[in-house]
């Protein structure tokens, strides 16, 4: 099962992109669940580059590494690493063009559809609405900054 959640963004996917680029700076303002971000091996934005985070889901925090398997002009692609890759293996980030805008796409694979929607149903629930609140908060952090 594969969760994603596109917004549209009143900037351009250069921007959008560039602020993706600089996700530990950004990582605390992104969401106020999220705790603490920072590369643990390789530089930033590089294939290979593993990234620590701390974010609180379900009220519970979550300590995450992620390995950057693909970085383009417009998109991320990450694998997350043990233990959470059990449930969740790889996510993504993508910036596409719309005119003068840009749609911001987030995609999470899950593993064992059916044990998630029925044993883990609130806490899969609650990662969607994060993931939504993300898109959300980034529209609003980057069209406040084109308005600078």
């Amino acid at each position: 099962m594969i969760h994603k959640d596109s917004i549209e963004i009143r900037t351009t996917p250069e921007k959008a992109f560039e602020w993706l680029t600089q996700f530990p700076e950004h990582y605390k303002e992104w969401h106020p669940d999220h705790v603490a971000c920072h590369w643990v091996k390789g530089e930033s934005m590089e294939e290979g580059s593993i990234l620590y985070c701390e974010e609180y889901i379900h009220g519970d925090l979550h300590n995450m590494k992620f390995r950057l398997t693909n970085i383009g002009p417009a998109r991320i692609d990450y694998d997350i690493l043990f233990p959470m890759s059990v449930i969740c293996p790889k996510g993504s980030f993508i910036v596409e063009p719309k005119g003068d805008h840009c749609t911001f796409t987030a995609t999470l694979s899950f593993r064992f559809d059916i044990l998630l929607s029925v044993l883990f149903k609130k806490r899969a629930e609650a990662l969607k609405t994060h993931m939504k609140e993300e898109g959300e908060n980034l529209k609003r952090l980057l069209e406040r900054s084109n308005k600078k």
